[in-house]
């Protein structure tokens, strides 16, 4: 879509240490933008991300919303002619989809912020896209490694130190697509649009590995690419959690050097559980122990 937009910008910064002399220099920032998807030609969001893969990021908010589901639905996604800035994408689609844009307006249910209780926000996504009843087994040791290689993918990460990242891996945990943005729920759409756009959906073969924390919006874009397994570096919001289960997703935080915590559907991840020696314990994140979640081990 044109030249590649610059995903830093250069800024000037004063570098100062407790005992030493503030020292003027350049520094890398991660761009932030605001960007507007258009449905033929109506627009239907306004979101704050880095500039590249705009088609990826409008195409996987539209599979995340339950608009569209089939390549061919698509007709073209190109950047307005009519906007020099370059940030207003418009998504063209066949005539046999029809869209309530009313509707649609009052029904944004993406952010954790929106106000909707979160039952309500778990029935409504489960309208658009059913429960996961079975998916794919991966053995909790191949995700060891995911942390690792998302780490060494995040190029503007390395610059910056500000933009999450989001990556699909395959069963064998290799690398299919990575994608970053200052926005986590963008990164998702990003590769979740990758693989919509080279026909690669559903991923149900697969990982989605996330830099950050993993809140309730994570979750239902990845069970609108029918992803059974979820894992992050951080923590889960509760939200996260509840979605989890009742989506029928494995869902992994924590997940750091040979350590993890696994907060729903376990047996995805364990087929046959360990016999427990002892009175089992677990750490939290803070390295404190306590008794395991009931969700480790049913």
């Amino acid at each position: 879509m044109g030249l590649k937009p610059a995903r830093f910008r250069k800024t000037r910064v004063l570098r100062w240490q407790q005992g030493s002399r503030a020292i003027a220099a350049a520094d890398d920032v991660a761009a932030e933008e605001p960007l507007e998807v258009r449905v033929d030609t109506r627009p239907i969001v306004v979101t704050m991300r880095t500039p590249g893969h705009d088609d990826e990021l409008a195409a996987g908010f539209l599979i995340g919303e339950g608009l569209i589901r089939s390549r061919e639905e698509v007709l073209k996604i190109s950047t307005s002619g009519r906007n020099d800035n370059g940030n207003v994408v418009d998504v063209f689609l066949a005539s046999t989809v029809s869209i309530d844009f009313a509707k649609l307006n009052r029904n944004v249910y993406a952010s954790s912020s929106c106000g909707i209780c979160g039952k309500a926000s778990i029935e409504a996504v489960h309208r658009h896209f059913p429960k996961i009843e079975r998916g794919f087994t991966i053995p909790a040791s191949a995700l060891l490694g995911l942390p690792d290689q998302l780490r060494s993918g995040q190029e503007t990460f390395a610059r910056t130190g500000g933009i999450h990242a989001a990556a699909v891996f395959d069963g064998l945990g290799r690398l299919v697509v990575l994608r970053e943005d200052v926005g986590r729920h963008n990164a998702v759409d990003k590769v979740l649009g990758h693989g919509f756009l080279n026909g690669l959906l559903p991923f149900d073969q697969h990982v989605l590995m996330v830099s950050g924390r993993v809140s309730f919006e994570i979750l239902q874009k990845a069970l609108a690419g029918r992803i059974a397994v979820v894992a992050a570096v951080s923590a889960p919001s509760s939200l996260a959690v509840d979605f989890a289960r009742k989506s029928g997703q494995t869902l992994v935080g924590f997940l750091r050097g040979d350590r993890m915590n696994v907060y729903s559907h376990p047996r995805r991840l364990f087929p046959v559980a360990p016999a427990p020696a002892g009175k089992p314990t677990v750490k939290t994140h803070s390295g404190r122990k306590r008794p395991p979640d009931r969700a480790i081990r049913r």
